[in-house]
């Protein structure tokens, strides 16, 4: 029989005939009546929000807001049998309509619940949504539905429940208690216990750790003790370090989907729900108390800190979400993208912090403060995505003056587990992204970052303080996917999705990462391209104010040019910054391009500064490019157009090149004065080797040695056995040295310093000392180190 469509007036009528449990919900009760209602009413607090005012102008919109698209919600229900509404037809599960049905739900049930959205308490709405769940409940997401397809799992075992419980946990006392048992014998039926067995399908990582708050909110909401345990319990495989797969590694790497770096998406994910479990059992009989949760709280520091800058997360390790920009459908005209989903990671940590110590709440407290107070690209007040709950907690963080906001770190870190580094200065920041056979080329799936091919071919990110915005104004969709800054590639065309999706497109080389002391880095790797015969080494040196890069033994023989791009700078809609090439001011016309033969330097005005150490041939050009999120987001991109401007420099490599290579140093933030003056100073850089065995530079003034070994052999002053990063950092009357076998496939490596060094300040222990004396021979055990960084420090001669 077909429902026809009914008001919304009717389908209240219907629902209250049909015997339903519709109350009016006023405050929560002052007392619990047991422990699962102690829970019950935390989850609720932590939907909410506390300690925020609705009257204050930064909440009063956003609810209204919320209250204005709750009414347009119930307004447009049209209960059918196929559907709560028209839009969300059951049946077609594209686009996950079941989960979209109980998020509009939940939306529903938040304005009923929060303060000042102009439908806070009332009874009506109150009843469309329990009416509501009732009729998903009875047409599809019940104990007796059979899943169409395998590819529904996403929906129906975390998108689903997670909405419907938190709708659940929203509108309990208008719930009956068949309803509440109904419901929880629909998720019990989507999501059994044995989805929390080790090597369940999708059970793992950020997936685990969903499926462990779906069981235990929905043992919350039904009072069933086991569940919350089993959920507590089921939480444990994710605590400790992984050694491959999906995971926290030592290093502070994360991985999902086997190789692909996610620290900003499903890294992000994991965070939230684990800091909601933790805030939700934190005290209860349910406590977590594996001493490995404690490795859940170091990773604020070892994993998610180093990729948030001024509060944006690089979206080097965000995956396919780089491509989630503007929605279709999408009424604010909001586009999420690397500051929003930095917001998203602070909301969270503020809800870890909830179950940490006093010292690391105190710290982390002080670092979003920190990290909001710096971003004028995306504020409180201007970020329309945020929840009034996560909204509360930053902008509690934000304004509590008993707190110091935390500085950026300066330093640089290697995550060799993941084929990324990040380096700091005191006033800019970049990211490198490497690929190898342990890491895809880049992330690709559900049609997301379709042509995202060459970001994992040595795209080299920054950021200076006045530049936050630099891949967060459509960046993504109007960027030319084929010269993303620093990389080498193949201008062979690729179809959208090359390679395969979910981590499937990886090279087949195994020398990507480097070796650091913390300060500055050498990393490397060897290049290949994505379906092209394209080979190559590559090379960056990390310092104070500069990052050296070189390639070399560049080839290829796709029938297509190679291009390595030194950068391609998003100007935005309207930007004229002065290209300066040796002292002339270039054309700032749209379409200019030119050949720059014999260039020794070029200045960027408002961004940067490029250095060719003894004149280069380098290509130049400006261009507007207008894309739309949908040329790289098939699955929900708009198809609003954006226009952006850019500024792009290159090496221009020919139709199949051999042996090709390049040299330049990058200058983040450096003016046309002192880019000429790096220039000018022919004493300052030393390359040593630029070949495709090996790559090294000296900077004298620095103390810094730094070499690529791709193979055995000497550089200068330094010889290794096999595949090795070798630095050397010379300060006074000490030295460190500093070896990493980026390839993680060497167990040991000689290492010779041709300098006279007279005794051992300190050593890991998996460095030995073979000789002293007019030489430093060293024996370094790599086995089973994941390419991290082994090192020695020495009294010199």
């Amino acid at each position: 029989m077909t429902t026809p469509s009914w008001s919304r007036r009717t389908f209240l009528s219907a629902a209250m005939g049909t015997g339903l449990a519709i109350g009016f919900i006023g405050a929560p009760p002052a007392l619990a009546a047991d422990a699962y209602d102690t829970l019950r009413l935390r989850a609720r607090e932590l939907l909410l929000g506390t300690g925020f005012s609705a009257s204050d102008p930064l909440f009063a919109d956003r609810l209204t807001e919320l209250g204005t698209k709750a009414a347009s919600f119930r307004d447009a229900m049209a209960p059918s049998s196929s559907s709560l509404w028209p839009d969300l037809p059951y049946a077609s599960f594209a686009g996950d309509p079941v989960t979209a049905t109980y998020n509009r739900l939940r939306t529903m049930a938040l304005a009923h619940a929060q303060p000042g959205t102009g439908l806070t308490g009332d009874v009506s709405l109150a009843a469309d949504v329990v009416a509501g769940l009732q009729h998903v409940h009875d047409g599809v997401y019940h104990a007796s539905f059979t899943l169409p397809s395998t590819n529904w799992w996403w929906n129906a075992q975390i998108g689903a429940p997670s909405a419907l419980l938190d709708t659940c946990v929203l509108m309990y006392d208008s719930l009956s208690a068949a309803q509440i048992t109904a419901f929880c014998a629909a998720v019990d039926h989507f999501v059994p216990d044995s989805q929390l067995d080790v090597g369940a399908p999708h059970s793992e990582s950020a997936n685990r750790v969903d499926f462990c708050k779906v069981v235990a909110v929905r043992g919350v909401i039904g009072k069933n003790s086991a569940k919350i345990a089993r959920a507590r319990d089921g939480l444990s495989p994710v605590f400790p370090y992984v050694t491959s797969g999906d995971g926290f590694y030592r290093d502070g790497s994360f991985i999902q989907h086997s190789h692909t770096p996610y620290t900003g998406s499903y890294g992000a994910v994991l965070l939230s729900g684990l800091a909601w479990l933790f805030a939700l059992l934190g005290g209860s009989s349910w406590d977590i108390t594996d001493p490995n949760k404690q490795l859940m709280l170091d990773s604020v520091e070892r994993s998610f800190a180093p990729f948030v800058y001024h509060g944006l997360l690089m979206d080097a390790v965000s995956g396919r979400a780089v491509s989630r920009g503007l929605s279709a459908g999408a009424t604010n005209g909001f586009a999420g993208g690397d500051h929003a989903r930095g917001q998203g990671v602070m909301a969270s940590l503020l809800v870890l912090a909830m179950g940490a110590s006093a010292t690391e709440r105190t710290r982390w407290r002080g670092m979003v403060k920190g990290w909001l107070q710096r971003d004028y690209y995306l504020t409180l007040e201007t970020n329309p995505s945020l929840e009034i709950a996560s909204l509360s907690r930053l902008k509690s963080a934000r304004d509590d003056t008993t707190l110091t906001a935390v500085a950026e770190p300066v330093g640089h870190r290697v995550f060799g587990s993941m084929d990324r580094a990040t380096h700091r200065r005191p006033n800019w920041a970049a990211c490198l992204s490497m690929s190898s056979t342990r890491v895809a080329f880049y992330a690709f799936g559900n049609l997301e970052n379709k042509r995202g091919w060459h970001t994992g071919s040595g795209m080299l990110s920054w950021w200076k303080d006045s530049t936050l915005g630099q891949f967060s104004d459509a960046f993504w969709p109007t960027v030319d996917p084929c010269r993303l800054p620093g990389t080498t590639v193949s201008k062979k065309p690729l179809a959208d999705g090359a390679g395969g999706d979910f981590g499937a497109p990886r090279p087949s080389s195994t020398w990507a990462g480097g070796t650091s002391d913390g300060t500055y880095a050498a990393l490397g790797m060897d290049i290949r391209g994505l379906q092209s015969t394209l080979a190559g080494r590559k090379s960056w040196f990390f310092l104070d104010d500069a990052v050296v890069c070189l390639g070399a033994g560049i080839g290829c023989a796709d029938g297509t040019g190679v291009e390595s791009i030194v950068e391609n700078r998003n100007l935005g809609a309207t930007g004229t910054h002065t290209l300066t090439v040796d002292g002339a001011a270039m054309p700032a016309t749209q379409g200019w391009s030119a050949t720059l033969t014999g260039a020794r330097w070029a200045s960027l005005g408002g961004m940067g500064g490029y250095v060719f150490p003894g004149g280069a041939t380098v290509k130049a050009l400006r261009q507007e490019r207008t894309g739309a999120w949908s040329d790289i987001n098939g699955l929900s991109g708009s198809t609003t157009p954006f226009t952006r401007r850019y500024m792009t420099l290159w090496f221009d490599h020919g139709t199949d090149p051999t042996g090709a290579g390049y040299a330049y140093i990058l200058m983040p933030g450096a003016d046309s004065t002192a880019t000429a003056a790096r220039s000018a100073d022919t004493g300052w850089l030393s390359v040593l080797a630029n070949t495709g065995n090996h790559q090294g530079i000296r900077v004298p003034s620095l103390g810094f040695t730094g070499v690529n070994f791709y193979g055995s052999g000497t550089v200068g002053t330094l010889t290794a056995t096999g595949a090795a990063s070798v630095m050397v950092r010379e300060s006074g009357t000490t030295a460190t040295v500093c070896v990493a076998n980026p390839t993680q496939t060497v167990g040991s490596l000689d290492i010779t310093w041709n300098r006279a060094v007279t005794g051992v300040v300190s050593q890991d222990p998996s460095v030995t000392v073979l000789a002293t004396g007019s030489t430093l021979r060293l024996r370094v055990d790599t086995s089973a180190k994941a390419g991290a960084t082994q090192r020695i420090t020495v009294t010199l001669g």
